[in-house]
């Protein structure tokens, strides 16, 4: 076996470890793959039950008064740092514990509510919402979800509490969306008894303040030379622990503490280690999972606060003798802001539903949801700012500190662009292995390509037109995933143009069911919105705007610019005569 095939078995080894080591239950998304519109895992629209409603209306109060009298979004951003009575205060209205049992000092909210909290924060301070999502959704979650009883007793109640910060320490220099090349070593120390860790971290919010981290480090393994990825909980007190950087300055989120770590021959007691070893891509992969989606619920508060203001200010702000909002441009800007933010929390709260009743595989909807969410926002503020003109550049103005914390959306908790060809990567998957199946009997070639759009429930004439088109458009999508798998085979996982065409039209049919289901639980509970309803044409406009997309994609399969993009980036990184 040659060099270069020996390092792609590896990458392969390593991909089935971090995304196929759970169950693969195929829910609404996976289904998409197959031309199916799976009615039962996206309707009914998740709603929380009367005791869930009363403890999060009450916990939404507090925050809501919390957060509007303590959380100064300007002097964080000025100061860069988040005052400690801030940090402290936090803990005191109980979103630092949110989701942790009672027993263990937490509010026992639902993913949902706590959904809803993080929507009040991250409208108000980016920074301080991702100080939470690193401390809460990150963190200490990885603890309660893979913890012994014994840390959980150790470490969840001053957690909780706000008494010590939590941290999650994955990313290296050569380890970032690339989770799985974790480069921190830890051997089996000489009395057996723990582990020596030797290795950097790098980009690690809180990891400077943070009293527990749970951090990934390769330990020994027989069936691996290159070792596994072990999760541990490290403590800043252990001999070899170091802060190379406590704040490294950055271009926004400027109030979270993201720290340079150093571990020197760092002991850690097998009693820490977090989980199995071994499984640790697992534990990250998870938490990732969670965090995901408090990370969709926070810019969405975000988009809200910004279509707020755009909205005031187009009433209010005359240009040309007309207000902004007589503009057809303007109009455009603000409606769809409108549909973006309503399939953002459509999405969101399906996604929170689906961790609070126990489903076992929600990887790819989160995925999508993460990657719509902080590029819509990313969209949003900068309309929002356009919409105010020259007085949004300045920092009299959110909009401006808005944009610079909008932009690391897209990059943290995986980059998008890595994203993007992740989802059909792992939605391709089950439709692959039904492909080999067929395959081994040529006769049988003829039912790979499916022959009907799926049935859709439509509950008012008004979806007719936009249901039609959605069901069409996934047995177009399911078509189009076959004949990619037919023509490129394993090798798939290198087209790139044609996995983030997939994964960018999957995560629109996705998004759309949300939001039709959404749509659909009203009328079918008899909450019919109005005729002039902005929630009801603001779900229909993405109906048609997602579509429309989407019809771009499919074309864009069949023709397009591809080999010219390859030919002159090639050229310009000086790779030699492009072909």
């Amino acid at each position: 076996m040659s060099n270069l095939a020996a390092e792609l078995q590896k990458q392969i080894r390593q991909a089935e470890e971090l995304l196929f080591s759970g169950p693969q239950e195929e829910g609404f998304a996976k289904g998409l793959f197959f031309g199916e519109f799976r009615q039962d895992a996206i309707y009914p629209y998740p709603r929380l039950t009367p005791e869930q409603q009363v403890q999060g209306d009450a916990a939404l109060a507090r925050v809501k008064q919390f957060a509007q009298e303590k959380i100064d979004p300007v002097a964080i951003d000025r100061n860069a740092d988040i005052p400690p009575d801030v940090i402290q205060g936090l803990g005191d209205v109980g979103v630092l514990g949110a989701t942790i049992p009672r027993e263990f000092g937490g509010q026992a909210l639902s993913q949902q509510n706590y959904c809803r909290i993080m929507e009040v924060i991250g409208a108000r301070c980016a920074a301080t919402a991702v100080f939470v999502n690193a401390h809460h959704s990150i963190g200490l979650r990885a603890l309660n979800l893979f913890g012994t009883d014994a840390q959980k007793k150790k470490w969840l109640k001053p957690l909780a509490a706000g008494h010590i910060l939590a941290a999650f320490a994955l990313t290296e220099e050569q380890a970032g969306s690339d989770a799985s090349n974790v480069q921190t070593r830890a051997r089996v120390s000489g009395d057996g008894k723990g582990y020596i860790l030797t290795g950097n971290k790098r980009y690690i919010t809180n990891g400077g303040i943070a009293q527990v981290l749970t951090v990934m480090a390769r330990t020994p393994d027989p069936t691996d030379e290159d070792g596994k990825v072990t999760a541990f909980l490290v403590t800043p007190d252990m001999p070899g622990f170091q802060v190379i950087e406590p704040r490294m300055p950055k271009c926004g989120i400027k109030g979270t503490a993201t720290a340079k770590l150093a571990f020197n021959e760092m002991y850690v007691p097998k009693e820490n280690v977090l989980g199995s070893v071994g499984k640790g891509l697992r534990v990250a992969l998870t938490v990732l999972d969670f965090g995901r989606t408090t990370f969709g619920a926070s810019c969405t508060g975000a988009a809200k606060f910004c279509l707020e203001k755009a909205v005031e200010h187009a009433r209010t702000r005359k240009q040309f003798g007309k207000t902004l909002g007589e503009f057809g441009l303007v109009k455009q800007k603000i409606a769809q802001m409108a549909a973006n933010i309503y399939a953002m929390e459509s999405a969101t709260y399906h996604t929170a539903a689906l961790i609070d009743r126990g489903a076992e595989d929600f990887m790819i909807e989160t995925a999508m949801l993460k990657v719509f969410a902080s590029d819509a926002l990313w969209t949003i503020v900068n309309d929002t700012l356009q919409i105010y003109g020259g007085a949004g550049y300045f920092n009299d103005q959110p909009f401006e500190r808005m944009m610079r914390d909008a932009r690391i959306n897209m990059i943290g908790e995986g980059a998008n662009d890595v994203l993007r060809c992740f989802i059909p990567a792992v939605g391709l998957r089950p439709l692959g292995m039904q492909m080999q199946e067929v395959l081994k009997k040529p006769w049988q070639v003829k039912k790979l390509w499916r022959g009907a759009p799926p049935a859709i429930p439509i509950v008012h004439a008004l979806f007719q037109p936009a249901v039609s088109h959605y069901s069409r458009q996934i047995l177009s999508f399911a078509r189009a995933a076959e004949i990619a798998l037919f023509r490129h085979r394993e090798g798939i996982v290198e087209q790139q143009y044609v996995l983030a065409r997939l994964g960018d039209i999957a995560t629109d049919l996705f998004l759309s069911g949300c939001v039709y289901s959404r749509l659909m639980s009203h009328f079918m509970n008899r909450e019919h919105y109005p005729a002039h309803s902005s929630d009801l044409h603001a779900g229909l406009l993405f109906l048609k705007s997602a579509a429309r997309r989407n019809a771009v994609r499919l074309a864009e399969l069949k023709d397009n610019d591809d080999h010219d993009h390859d030919r002159t980036a090639e050229l310009l990184l000086g790779r030699g005569d492009a072909h």
